[in-house]
């Protein structure tokens, strides 16, 4: 399904967006680059091949720089199959700690970017292409002290079932990745990430790069990760007195194991 295949990953220097890259790499595609650090981007473009990657040093809150991606990826591939957004970024605390700025690039970042480069991938994808974007549980069910986060992730959902029925005649598919807590550095300072985040049973980078491929080759709406969480989540949507009867449970379990990771990563640094 990969070979001759183009792909345009956000947030691509690492975790889930470099997963995503090597899959496509090791398929028979190629795939476009496109995360803030240069350094970091070459590192990566090293790893895969000059032939199969080509690196695009860019900050996605930059829109006007953004729109203009799709056309330059044209250029030096001459086609475009598929657009995984996956750039993110979270400040976890109470809302009030952070400037309003803060929230807003939140909101930018994880919402208004992918907006803006689906919209302005989607004439550029061939027939069977997709769009898929990488949300999160966070989006089914909101996170305390991740409320810009949790908006974020829920336009995302949103925005991404609406497209998929837009855009579904014109033989392009849209599909949302919604994963749980991702063994990647997208976590930063485990200790102030709340304990809720860890009470599922945490996925790796791989194991999402492959849900995104399968959300394009099964042509499915939606993938959560673990399939259990998302259903659970979904119960909590449905059932907010239910969620709050859980919520203590799941917090001392999400507590115990944030205990664990953080010694796990201790111990790897030792």
């Amino acid at each position: 399904m990969l070979e001759g295949k183009i792909a345009l990953v956000t947030g691509a220097s690492s975790g889930i967006g470099l997963a995503v890259a090597r899959a496509v790499v090791a398929g028979g595609g190629k795939v476009a680059l496109v995360a803030r650090t240069e350094a970091n981007l070459r590192e990566a473009a090293r790893e895969l091949g000059p032939e199969r990657a080509a690196i695009y040093p860019l900050d996605v809150t930059d829109l006007a720089r953004l729109e203009e991606l799709p056309a330059r990826v044209l250029e030096r591939f001459g086609a475009l199959d598929l657009l995984v957004n996956n750039a993110g970024l979270n400040h976890r605390g109470p809302a009030l700690q952070f400037t309003p700025r803060q929230l807003g690039d939140v909101i930018t970042t994880n919402l208004t970017a992918a907006v803006v480069l689906a919209r302005a991938a989607a004439p550029h994808l061939r027939q069977g292409g997709a769009i898929v974007n990488v949300a999160s549980l966070a989006g089914m069910v909101p996170v305390p002290h991740e409320a810009a986060y949790s908006a974020s992730k829920a336009g995302l959902r949103a925005f991404s079932r609406v497209l998929h029925g837009e855009l579904r005649a014109r033989g392009i598919h849209v599909g949302i990745v919604s994963p749980g807590p991702v063994d990647t550095n997208f976590f930063g300072d485990l200790a102030k990430a709340p304990a809720l985040n860890f009470s599922q049973p945490m996925s790796t980078a791989e194991q999402v790069a492959e849900a995104v491929l399968r959300c394009w080759r099964e042509r499915r709406v939606e993938i959560a990760l673990p399939w259990f969480s998302g259903k659970l989540c979904t119960l909590g949507y449905v059932s907010p007195r239910l969620m709050r009867v859980l919520r203590p449970a799941l917090e001392r379990r999400g507590e115990r194991n944030k205990r664990a990771l953080i010694e796990r990563r201790s111990a790897r640094k030792a």
